[in-house]
This record gives C-alpha cells, structure tokens and sequence, in this order.
C-alpha cells in the first residue's frame, strides 16, 4: 500500500481520534461561537495507517501527544522544519521489525569488507543513475560515467563518487540558471535540491527502521554528529530521482523562492514511479525494498542491494 505523504504549513491543531489524525482550524477548537456545521467544514481526517511521512512547517501548529504515539507506532517519519522552511528534525519509531535485535547484531557485526563491498555497489548504483539523468535531459558525453561506473572498487579507495560528481553537476543544465554550484548554502535550485534530499532521507530513514536497522550506524557515512549515517549512505542511488524532478520544475517556475506550490511538488517525491528489480514502483515502496535487501546482506542472506535502475 501507498503511504500518504502529509504537509502541514498552516495553524492548526493536530489530534488523535478514532485511529485517525484530525486537523482542525485553532480558531474554531473549543469556541461556542461557531456553528456544529462551520466546526465540522473546518476539521478533516486521515486515517494513521495510510500515512508515511508527516512534515510540520508552523510555528503555530499544536500537535498531541496521543497522535505523536500513534504516528511513531505505525512507522511514520514525522519531519519538523526550522524558520526558514527547511527541514531539520525527524521522528522515528525506536522500533520497526519483529526481529529488530537479531537484525542489529548482524549489522553492527558487519566486516569491514562487506561494508566496503556494500559501499562499492552504491556508489556504482548512483553512478549509473546519474549517467542516466545526462543522458536524458542533455546531450554531452557520458559514455565516461559508465566507464567510472565500472572502475569503482571495494570502498572506492580513488574516490570516483567525487569525480563523476564533479562531471554531473558541471554538465546538468537547469533552465534559467546561467553557472551552477551545487552546495547546501549556495545560490537556487540549491534550495529545491536540499528540500528534496530531506524528504528522501526521511523516506528512507523510515524505510530503514521498517527493516529492523539502525540508521545511525553507517557503511561508509560514519560522521559522529550525524545521527542518519545510513539513511545518507543508502539514498545516494535515489538522489538522481530528486535531480530530474527539480530539472522539471524549473522549466515551468521560478526557483528564487521555496514556495508552498513548489513544496507540494517536492512531496511527491515518496511516490515517484521507479524501477526496481525489474518492476515500477513508488520510491517508498522500493526504499524498502532496498532495505529489506540491505538486512539480507549483513545477515549473509544476500550478496547485492537491490537498488532502483533509471532507464
């Protein structure tokens, strides 16, 4: 099933009832002013097991604890953002799988060169896909990034992530954008991109909880202040689906600004269609199927992540 991805960028009062969340006008919560027919055109719901990620962009929104419970209990990331709109806390249950200590031990117990080997795989994975996104939407030359692609090593030792990088952002035009530096602080799209990457990494983050992992404890990310080390290793090969999308917007607005039309777009990235294993499906849904992967692997089940293909 498609989880629903929920935005909240307005006051409002954040309820549990009935299994569903309720949001509701604060003008209207608990004022006899207000007609039984205005109350009820100012409140909806949804219900808590059709929801996958939850982002709060308001100081004014109050939120309960009972529905805070329930949204952790059903495996809901809950993003909470700063006063610039950016997304800077996630909430996750603590845990995701029957089996969450077994799976823990297998994964802190990974050697260092299935981590490597692991490592290795991601960064061809990212590689390829963002070869694919040139390819597409350009026409320079990225026979190399195939190339590049195959040379990466166990670990990447030579550190060929950073060279196609270098290549992908030099050579991915975005409309209306005269030199591009991609960096967290630089000029628009830079703005969208880091929008985008933050909703993936909570899709992510969520999907790798859902599979009994710690997301902290990385295969190659291994920052001590970085409490999603693995969220950030895993979603490399899913970043070039956030890319195209932001390629596509620009065509058609303005990116100066993070509007709230340009958030809504952004949402959509947890049900993007993909390919993965040969099959489409939304991203969140194949999140998980790289992270159920990815539990195979440090388990010795499995030898290979299993990481969407963009053709």
């Amino acid at each position: 099933m498609i989880k629903r991805t929920l935005y909240f960028g307005t006051p409002a009062y954040l309820s549990l009832r009935n299994n569903q969340l309720v949001w509701q006008k604060p003008e209207t919560k608990g004022e006899k002013n207000f007609s039984e027919g205005e109350k009820a055109d100012s409140v909806r719901t949804v219900p808590i097991e059709d929801i996958g990620v939850v982002v709060l962009d308001n100081k004014q929104l109050t939120i309960t604890q009972g529905l805070l419970e329930a949204l952790v209990e059903n495996n809901c990331a809950v993003v909470t953002c700063n006063s610039r709109c950016m997304p800077v806390g996630l909430l996750l249950p603590l845990d995701g799988n029957y089996t969450q200590r077994e799976r823990f031990t297998h994964q802190i117990e990974a050697s260092l060169p299935l981590r490597k080997q692991l490592w290795q795989q991601t960064v061809r994975q990212k590689i390829l896909n963002q070869e694919a996104i040139l390819r597409k939407n350009t026409s320079v030359e990225t026979r190399c990034m195939r190339r590049w692609a195959e040379d990466v090593r166990s670990g990447d030792p030579d550190n060929v992530e950073a060279r196609a990088a270098a290549y992908y952002w030099k050579n991915l035009f975005f409309p209306q954008i005269d030199s591009f530096v991609r960096g967290r602080e630089e000029a628009p799209p830079n703005n969208l991109l880091n929008y985008g990457y933050a909703i993936l990494r909570a899709v992510v983050a969520r999907a790798l909880v859902s599979s009994g992992l710690l997301p902290t404890l990385g295969i190659h990310h291994h920052n001590r202040y970085n409490a999603y080390c693995l969220a950030d290793d895993i979603m490399e090969p899913y970043r070039p689906y956030v890319d195209e999308l932001v390629l596509k917007l620009l065509c058609t607005e303005p990116c100066e600004e993070l509007t709230r039309e340009l958030k809504a777009r952004l949402l959509q990235i947890p049900v993007i269609d993909v390919v993965i294993g040969g099959q489409r499906s939304p991203l969140m849904v194949a999140a998980t199927t790289t992270t159920a992967s990815l539990a195979k692997c440090f388990a010795g089940e499995m030898r290979k992540i299993t990481y969407p293909e963009i053709q």
